[in-house]
């Protein structure tokens, strides 16, 4: 895998999957991307437009299908939590034998659900930062002047040539040792943002100015169950970063709810509620939230 160009699909070619099937095809690997009827037909037509501060305007070729008919050297997973049920039909198991899948969702307990249907040894943990919106299909706008991923093998350098053509393409890629660390650690960064400025509805300047001091206790909440499964990260570390935060940022949760569009409640902050009952832990402010969230329509089955 990866020795020269790879075929890679791209299930969900929406913000993040369309920017990065668009920095894959640049860098000259065949991309399948897998959607809907209408995506399909606007990819086929026009492939995949990007407006990015970091890697200018272009426009990139790429196949598209509604189901991947053929085997592949890597599937990238960029589908929403809410989609993602649906979604795998589009990609039968023995399309992967001998390729791996790259998911690249918020939470961390759909990696348990892709190795069941895939198997343990083709699911690569990973994690994404990175800012983009899929404007209309197949237009991207790359907001963030950064698009770093997380990725995380027992052998870190099983994964060496994966991470160097993601590299090549423009990708600033890591490989970590433990998957716990890699998954948590961003989520004890992204939980507190998406349920305050969810909850709240407005953006983060307005919980740092407003509600700091339930921004503490939720970043303590999570980071102590977030330590609790092998991630490193410390409550202060979280308050510091978020300092550099743009004020009028909102989470993708957020802007979803906003957009009347199902939220990714369950598999944030359910599943931190859900991890911190397994340990014992108590996180009343968390389990707070997410039930307070829940009973807003577009986050039904948190």
């Amino acid at each position: 895998m990866w020795s020269g160009k790879a075929t890679v699909a791209v299930l969900g070619p929406g913000g993040v999957g369309g920017l990065l099937a668009a920095l894959l095809s640049r860098a000259g690997h065949r991309v399948i991307c897998l959607g809907g009827p209408r995506t399909v037909d606007a990819l086929g037509e026009s492939g995949i437009r990007v407006r990015s501060n970091q890697f200018g305007n272009f426009t990139a070729r790429v196949e598209a299908a509604t189901v991947l008919s053929e085997s592949v050297d890597l599937c990238l997973v960029t589908v929403k939590h809410t989609a993602l049920d649906a979604a795998l039909d589009r990609v039968p198991p023995e399309r992967l034998r001998d390729g791996r899948i790259l998911p690249l969702l918020n939470g961390i307990e759909h990696i348990d659900l892709l190795r069941a249907r895939y198997g343990v040894g083709q699911v690569v943990p990973a994690i994404i930062r990175v800012e983009s919106t899929r404007t209309t299909p197949g237009t991207i706008e790359h907001n963030s002047p950064f698009v770093e991923i997380d990725m995380a093998a027992a052998v870190p350098e099983d994964l060496a040539p994966l991470a160097a053509q993601l590299i090549a393409a423009g990708v600033n890629t890591r490989v970590m040792p433990d998957e716990h660390a890699v998954l948590w650690d961003k989520l004890a960064l992204l939980a507190p943002l998406a349920l305050l400025t969810t909850r709240y509805r407005i953006p983060f300047g307005g919980i740092r100015s407003e509600r700091l001091p339930e921004l503490r206790t939720l970043v303590e909440e999570i980071a102590t169950v977030s330590r609790a499964h092998g991630a490193t990260v410390e409550a202060a570390d979280v308050l510091a970063r978020y300092e550099i935060f743009p004020a009028n940022t909102k989470s993708s949760m957020q802007r979803d709810a906003e957009a009347g569009r199902p939220t990714e409640l369950d598999a944030i902050g359910g599943a931190i509620v859900r991890a911190a009952d397994r340990r014992g832990l108590p996180v009343p402010l968390t389990r707070q939230l997410v039930e307070e969230l829940a009973q807003r329509p577009n986050h039904a089955g948190a």
